[in-house]
């Protein structure tokens, strides 16, 4: 293959090369790697000298034109990691011990930290690991594998598995229960695997997740471990748990906190109601149903069931029957106010999280371990939750309410 022609410029940098090898001797690929640490370390130190003197606003010895009372303080060294092994770097200190570097910031251990944190970056936005290898290719130039986006982003367990355990607060008044599924692979097969996700509302009105955690097919019985792992964590009490409509679910949330108020999801039960339902009788059976939930009161909604079941039961007669067996936990909400009504009567909250969610996670059709999925979870949460960071507008009057409706268990 022909040779390509290479600029002037070109030529004049590979001339320098070629002399650079003869001086520093390399006769081996193992002396060209320590010469480009040193290459490194040189290049680090010099940056970091500039630095220190564009912020004491003198060079060094130039002491005529010294104009501040901070002053040079030696250096200390620090071992960086780099793709050609660890480093040692000289830093210039300052007497006061103000000086912030940018070339190498002061928590930095890697030079390649600004990849790795890209790298977290895209993962959390859902990117496949083919995405993320042509990005970083395009941006820096390099190449990196599956294994080091894995590498990478495993770094993130610890820290998800930390943030699982925190401590919570000790009383929430609106906590939200869902599940969301995906699949994974296990002992060779792919199983359906359900994330159990908590969501809070504290006596602030701020809104958390409190957890997310990977297991079986939703059932009860891992809820109650759920439940009983917020208690170890330190929430003493909720005021309202809103959930869907599984079964045995009740009866796990009072065995860890008996006092805490049902509702169960009314866009639920209506997706359950209108599962069978014709298309041509759908628009007014729906509407039926809206005069049952969206009734002024409790006894305004009964008496509009008893009205649906008059027109429909005949044609479908389980659906009056479904919301008469749950009707406890569906209609706990009409003893509120309307604010705190439209705050509990869907579990829209935390359908909103499960769908950006799942936004994230569309191009993963099967994960490879539980905590390959939880890692992407994690980082996918940490990037939608960085906008909640106010509280509900209405919350004042909602607090005020709920200040009257559960007084005894309100703290002072």
């Amino acid at each position: 293959m022909a040779r390509k022609n290479r600029t002037p410029e070109e030529n004049a940098r590979r001339e320098k090369i070629r002399e650079l090898l003869q001086m520093a001797n390399i006769g081996s690929m193992d002396d060209i790697q320590n010469l480009f640490k040193e290459t490194i370390a040189e290049f680090m130190e010099n940056g970091l000298e500039a630095e220190l003197e564009d912020e004491l606003g003198y060079s060094k010895y130039d002491y005529r034109n010294k104009n501040t009372d901070n002053s040079r303080n030696g250096h200390s060294s620090k071992t960086l990691r780099t793709s050609f092994g660890d480093v040692e770097v000289s830093v210039p200190r300052d007497r006061k011990g103000e000086f912030e570097p940018q070339v190498l910031k002061k928590n930095q251990t890697s030079i390649s930290q600004d990849i790795e944190e890209k790298i977290l970056s895209m993962y959390a936005k859902g990117m496949t690991t083919g995405d993320i290898e042509a990005h970083i290719q395009d941006i820096y130039g390099i190449s990196v594998s599956d294994s080091t986006v894995s590498r990478i982003t495993d770094k993130i367990l610890p820290i998800a598995k930390e943030w699982q355990q925190r401590p919570l607060e000790s009383i929430y008044a609106v906590v939200f229960l869902d599940a969301i599924h995906y699949h994974v692979r296990s002992e060779g097969q792919i199983v359906k695997k359900a994330v159990y996700i908590a969501i809070g509302i504290d006596l602030d009105g701020r809104k958390d997740v409190l957890g997310m955690w990977v297991g079986e097919n939703e059932s009860a019985k891992f809820w109650a471990t759920v439940l009983n792992g917020l208690k170890n964590r330190g929430v003493e009490d909720i005021f309202i748990a809103c959930t869907d409509n599984l079964t045995g679910f009740d009866a796990a949330i009072h065995a860890t906190f008996p006092k805490t108020e049902i509702q169960n999801c009314i866009i639920h039960q209506l997706r359950n109601s209108s599962k069978y339902v014709s298309y041509k009788d759908l628009k007014a059976l729906m509407a039926d149903l809206k005069a049952v939930y969206a009734a002024v009161d409790e006894q305004a909604a009964l008496d509009a069931l008893d009205a649906f079941g008059e027109r429909w039961d005949k044609k479908y007669p389980k659906i009056s029957q479904s919301w008469r067996a749950g009707w406890t936990n569906l209609s706990t909400y009409f003893k509120y106010p309307q604010e705190v009504r439209r705050l509990i009567y869907t579990t829209n909250a935390i359908e909103g999280f499960n769908r950006q969610l799942r936004k994230v996670t569309k191009a993963k059709s099967v994960f490879p371990t539980d905590d390959s999925l939880l890692k992407m979870l994690y980082l996918a949460m940490m990037d939608i939750t960085k906008k909640w960071t106010g509280r509900r507008q209405d919350w004042s009057l909602i607090h005020a309410q709920m200040a009257i409706y559960f007084a005894e268990r309100m703290p002072e």
